[in-house]
């Protein structure tokens, strides 16, 4: 019998041709992950972040983006922004529950750690925010964010990372 019980997931770093792939899953993953939370304009708006693929590219090139596979293909991504900041955190919907995110957010804390960070935060979106509390993340402060002619809230947390890059 050949069959698998659970996908393989793996990491890699990002590389400039995983960029239109990437675009896609940080699509899809608002249009279908946050629907709950955000009005239909609001995650248009939120979505229209990727609108110019290049811009997409470099701002994901520009950070330390990891690429998490699942059987070898791009299901998800992270990115760091400097040594202490969760930028982007997305998985596509067909992959999200198969811990893609976790893994790519305990990629995310040891390299933090690593990089001398004392803690991590993240600006949450209300979708995500539970994942981040159920991670030890304690909520800082509530955000209003302006994109185009919508306002999204998120909020910011903070996780104390432990000394060496364990969390």
């Amino acid at each position: 019998m050949n069959a698998v019980a659970t996908p393989k997931l793996g990491l890699r770093p990002f590389l400039p041709a995983d960029t239109p792939l990437l675009r896609e899953i940080f699509r899809d993953s608002i249009e279908e992950l946050t629907a709950d939370d955000y009005s239909d304009s609001q995650r248009e708006a939120w979505a229209g972040a990727a609108d110019d693929e290049a811009e997409f590219g470099k701002k994901l090139a520009g950070e330390l983006t990891l690429v998490a596979t699942m059987e070898g293909s791009p299901v998800g991504f992270a990115a760091l922004e400097g040594k202490d900041k969760i930028d982007m955190l997305y998985v596509h919907p067909a992959a999200a529950g198969q811990g893609v995110a976790a893994m790519l957010a305990d990629a995310l804390e040891k390299l933090a750690g690593a990089r001398g960070a004392a803690q991590l935060i993240v600006d949450a979106s209300d979708s995500a925010r539970g994942f981040f509390e159920k991670r030890g993340y304690v909520a800082q402060r509530r955000n209003s964010v302006s994109l185009g002619d919508e306002w999204l809230a998120n909020t910011t947390l903070s996780k104390q990372l432990a000394k060496g890059g364990a969390s």
